[in-house]
This record gives structure tokens, C-alpha cells and sequence, in this order.
């Protein structure tokens, strides 16, 4: 995968670069991936419901209203989001256990950690277009992420 820093010096024009505010927490730095978008806020239900399908190497993005409340990801979600091929989950909320989350060779970024659990009450929207950190993220839209940072584009970028 090319370098987010190589994708914007390359496509300056075919990218949007998400606002700097986002920390790793999963087993993998760089990722990238078709998405798969859930606005959801302080109930993971959803979360759930779509990581248990197959990944096909799709990014999970997640609006959770930026609420550091309640963490929208945890260890056994991460483990399944792995075992099904996702290739990362990008979190506008928080997430939970840690030292689970980097040991699964999955990319996760959250705004932050929080230990206490979310509320299950089958709340939460998927396929809806997500517009956070200074981008606009819509199912299908192409995630690149690493080190340097998020990289958005319509399709994805070699």
C-alpha cells in the first residue's frame, strides 16, 4: 500500500486527509480498505452485527458523535473483526481494552479510550454517508491509513 503522504503528494486533488486527531490502538498502522459506514451513538449494537459478516478486507467506520463516554469497540470485537477479514475499524468515540486491540493484526484509531461498555439497544444507522474530522465518508468510499495519518478517496489509489 502507498504511504497517505505519497497518496496526497500523488492524487492532491482525489483525496481528503482527515484532521489529525485520531490514535492507533489496534496490531496494525497501515491499512486501507473499501468502507463500510454505522452512525451509531453510545450503542455498538450494529458494530456487532456488521463485524460478524465477512471483512473482505473492508474498513469499518464508525460515528459515534465523538462521545468519549461509552467505548464502541473492545478485545472480542476486535477478534471478530479479525477472524472475519476486516481489515481495520476507524472510531469517532472511543474504544476499550487495549492490550487486546494490539494484539490483533487489525488497524484500529479511536479518539480515545474508555472502559466502560456501551449500551445495547439495537440502536445505530449503517450505509449512511459519515462527514467527521473534515471529511466525508460514504459506503464504498476508499480508507488508506498509516502512521502519517487517514487518507480518503473515491476509489482506491495504487
Amino acid at each position: 500500500m502507498p504511504h497517505t503522504a505519497d497518496l496526497c503528494d500523488t492524487y492532491p486533488d482525489q483525496v481528503q486527509v482527515m484532521a489529525p486527531l485520531f490514535t492507533h490502538f489496534g496490531g496494525r498502522q497501515v491499512f486501507s480498505g473499501a468502507a463500510e459506514t454505522i452512525l451509531a451513538y453510545e450503542d455498538n449494537s450494529r458494530v456487532r452485527e456488521v463485524l460478524a459478516e465477512p471483512g473482505e478486507g473492508r474498513v469499518l467506520v464508525i460515528d459515534g458523535g465523538a462521545s468519549l463516554a461509552r467505548s464502541m469497540v473492545g478485545g472480542d470485537l476486535a477478534k471478530l473483526a479479525a477472524g472475519n477479514g476486516w481489515a481495520g475499524i476507524i472510531v469517532h468515540g472511543a474504544v476499550r481494552d487495549v492490550h487486546e486491540l494490539e494484539a490483533e493484526p487489525l488497524g484500529v484509531l479511536a479518539l480515545g479510550l474508555i472502559p466502560r461498555k456501551t449500551d445495547k439497544r439495537g440502536l445505530g444507522t449503517r450505509g449512511v454517508t459519515l462527514r467527521f474530522a473534515g471529511v466525508t465518508i460514504a459506503r464504498g468510499t476508499w480508507v488508506h491509513a498509516d502512521r502519517d495519518g487517514v487518507v480518503v478517496s473515491a476509489g482506491e489509489l495504487v
